[in-house]
């Protein structure tokens, strides 16, 4: 009887005196995948370039956003749970999906020093739904969480063609400064509640942390879920929430929070710039 031959381990980028530095920020950072999907990326490019994750305690984050943008290797910031809303500020110019979300998923380091901030959560989440078939034009959604994934989830939908959206959040000025926000854009089409409002609802989306951990309390009840109601989750690990399971073994279709970060690697090349990389470095050797 033969053993089965171990597959290779993928080779990891060398790391030279050049360089180039990426970093995620989170807390807790354990859990995130972006260094799995960007690493191979930059290495599939040829690019001389690493992203590690950085475990930021929230007290801590502006000495240690400070102290990464004054790396002079360092090129770019991935932002996750809980500073998505606070990073901003770091940032000299931001989009208007930041400006519309009130929070930031990257910065990038200009050619002139200063930092630019984006915000891709709410089009990736939007991009992975299309991807699996689902249609968000006249639909109604319920979003629970306003913090920095939630209101760049909300923007999104809306702008996707989501008929209404109601935003859950147990804090009330955080929710009412997002549907504010959200009014100027898409008049009437948002409002706000402290409680979860799943009557009507086609799709209820879990943008708050609960679920990070084995003990957490669902973010909502499942049983008030109406008939036919997609559920999705925004965490990536684990992948199978105690949400997902639950709403499964209720027959409702679910979503993973995997889609919405692998529908955003796309966006990450092109706001960091690493096609133009490649093809400079491609310019120089021929």
């Amino acid at each position: 009887m033969t053993t089965p031959a171990t597959p290779p381990m993928p080779e990891r980028a060398e790391i030279s005196g050049s360089t180039r530095i990426y970093a995620v920020l989170g807390c807790p950072v354990a859990q995130v995948k972006a260094p799995a999907l960007l690493n191979p990326v930059f290495a599939r490019l040829g690019l001389d370039a690493v992203l590690v994750p950085v475990l930021a305690e929230p007290e801590y984050l502006g000495e240690i956003v400070r102290g990464l943008q004054r790396i002079g290797n360092l090129d770019g910031l991935l932002v996750t749970v809980p500073h998505k809303a606070q990073v901003r500020q770091y940032a000299d110019t931001v989009s208007s999906a930041v400006t519309q979300s009130g929070s930031a998923n990257a910065l990038r380091r200009e050619p002139d020093g200063r930092w630019s901030a984006e915000n891709f959560d709410g089009i990736g989440f939007v991009r992975g739904l299309r991807a699996t078939g689902f249609d968000l034009a006249g639909k109604r959604v319920s979003l629970i969480g306003a913090g920095g994934a939630g209101g760049a989830l909300a923007a999104a939908l809306l702008a996707a063609g989501a008929a209404h959206l109601d935003v859950c959040d147990r804090d009330g000025d955080r929710v009412g400064a997002l549907v504010a926000r959200l009014g100027p854009y898409w008049p009437g089409r948002a409002a706000g509640a402290a409680t979860p409002r799943l009557d009507g609802a086609d799709l209820v989306v879990n943008a708050t942390p609960l679920g990070l951990r084995p003990d957490d309390p669902l973010p909502f009840d499942v049983a008030g879920l109406p008939p036919g109601a997609m559920v999705a989750d925004i965490i990536m690990e684990p992948r199978e929430t105690a949400l997902l399971r639950a709403a499964e073994a209720r027959g409702h279709r679910i979503h993973h929070g995997s889609h919405m970060l692998t529908q955003q690697l796309d966006l990450y090349r092109d706001f960091f710039r690493l096609d133009t990389v490649e093809r400079s470095e491609q310019a120089e050797l021929t």
